[in-house]
């Protein structure tokens, strides 16, 4: 079965909705965005989310020590990387469950994935100026014969339209939403339901 990650929650209504729709993980932003949350905030959110629902906190070439320190005190589960981390980067993060996530745009870029054997990679789309969170999709028929489709989360652009389109030609390993479950710039209870709802039916 997919798995499903709501990324990008900021409020204590946030986990109130997830803790009863039960997606497999959260994602806490700690790098530029209007999703940024503080290490305080995630800590607070965090203790009242479900044990059943991992962590994921999303970085952007934060320096090693400082990363650290947020997972250590959040207790994260798992590290999402989004910026220029290589795999010397990567491997200070062994205790770790670490996700690289590489922005997309053709074919060509695929090439790529060969060197970060081991690490679960995250899909995006490639918008200039942009690290994720573009809310734009991308052509999903490059990754269709992909060997690699059992470790890819995918990501970008994604919602409840197209949701069941996206799995049926990637096959991935989850699937990864934020803005696609939003109405007015905040999590909507309605989208997420919908959302976790089709994915959990697709067979």
């Amino acid at each position: 079965m997919v798995k499903v990650k709501i990324c990008g929650l900021t409020r204590g209504l946030d986990i109130k909705y997830v803790n009863e729709l039960r997606p497999d993980y959260i994602g806490f932003v700690f790098t530029h965005s209007k999703r940024r949350v503080s290490d305080e905030k995630a800590l607070e959110l965090s203790k009242n989310l479900s044990r059943n629902i991992k962590t994921v906190g999303v970085f952007v070439n934060e320096d090693i020590n400082k990363v650290r320190e947020i997972a250590t005190k959040v207790k994260l589960d798992i590290l999402q990387f989004h910026g220029d981390e290589d795999m010397n980067y990567i491997n200070s993060f062994k205790d770790f469950e670490v996700w690289k996530a590489l922005s997309i745009r053709s074919k060509d870029e695929l090439l790529d994935l060969d060197k970060y054997g081991g690490v679960r990679l995250l899909l995006d789309s490639k918008i200039e100026g942009l690290r994720g969170g573009s809310g734009k999709t991308f052509d999903w028929n490059i990754l269709k014969d992909l060997k690699l489709s059992k470790n890819i989360v995918l990501a970008g652009g994604l919602n409840c339209e197209n949701i069941m389109e996206a799995i049926r030609l990637v096959r991935p390993f989850a699937v990864d939403v934020s803005s696609g479950v939003e109405s007015l710039g905040v999590k909507d209870y309605r989208k997420i339901k919908e959302f976790i709802g089709k994915v959990r039916e697709y067979k």
